[in-house]
């Protein structure tokens, strides 16, 4: 990957401090907005679980809950057929 030369840096500061990004709020948000709304419906002992596990793991919060329930999935299955 390319590195950008400090004039292009500098060019790109002066840039978005003259014209910052307008945000449009009546929309509905991204990826990133729905990863935080996924953590909003849990209580904070478990978001602060997961996001902990993401950050050292460098996985999503997503990808984390995935392995979860994954591997309650498998417990569960193992259990049932014994």
């Amino acid at each position: 990957m390319a590195q950008m030369t400090e004039e292009e840096a500098d060019a790109l500061d002066e840039y978005y401090t003259k014209n910052p990004p307008k945000i449009n709020t009546a929309k509905a948000g991204g990826y990133f907005t729905r990863q935080r709304e996924l953590l909003d419906v849990l209580d904070d002992i478990s978001a602060d679980y997961i996001v902990a596990r993401a950050g050292a793991t460098n996985k999503l919060p997503a990808q984390i809950i995935g392995e979860m329930v994954r591997e309650r999935i498998g417990a569960e299955m193992v259990g049932a057929e014994t």
